[in-house]
Order: structure tokens, then C-alpha cells, then sequence
């Protein structure tokens, strides 16, 4: 069985993670540390609270996508040996 294609799908998903990872840290750059709550920062609170929803989004698809990489890796780990043990079998058989 040739494992390339899966391989191949794999290293995608990590560099997706890692794009997303890099993406989030870009936005959190910009992100004000301050809480605004006076009078006249209504538009610094509105982009606050935009920035903040926008870095929960990021970080629940970058959560998801290192899920499905790092079970994707257990896969093709298994996948592996399972046709690593067979191919050994064969030649003894």
C-alpha cells in the first residue's frame, strides 16, 4: 500500500495548523491590552470586542485543525508499522 497520498495530506493539515497558529499570533500583535470604558472610546470598544471574537474563531479552527493532525499522524503511525509487520511476513512466509 503506498502511504504518500496520506502523507501528503497530512503534512497539509499541519501546515494549516501552523498557518492558523501564525495568522493568530499576527492579529494578537494589534489587540490592545487596555480595557477602554470612558466616554468618546465606544469605536475602540466595538473593534476591541470584534478583534476578540475574530482570535476565538482562529483559535477554535487552529484547536480543530491539531486535533485532526495529530490524530491523523497516530493513523498513518499505525498504518506504517501495520505494513511495515506485514512486508516482514511475507518475506519469512
Amino acid at each position: 500500500m503506498n502511504l504518500t497520498p496520506f502523507l501528503v495530506i497530512w503534512a497539509c493539515l499541519a501546515c494549516a495548523a501552523i498557518g492558523m497558529a501564525l495568522y493568530r499570533r499576527l492579529l494578537a500583535r494589534n489587540e490592545d491590552d487596555y480595557i477602554h470604558v470612558g466616554e468618546g472610546s465606544d469605536k475602540i470598544v466595538q473593534q476591541q470586542t470584534a478583534l476578540a471574537q475574530r482570535l476565538e474563531v482562529i483559535e477554535s479552527w487552529e484547536r480543530i485543525l491539531i486535533i485532526v493532525a495529530a490524530i491523523s499522524a497516530v493513523l498513518l503511525g499505525a498504518a506504517y508499522v501495520y505494513e511495515y509487520w506485514r512486508a516482514s511476513q511475507q518475506a519469512v512466509g
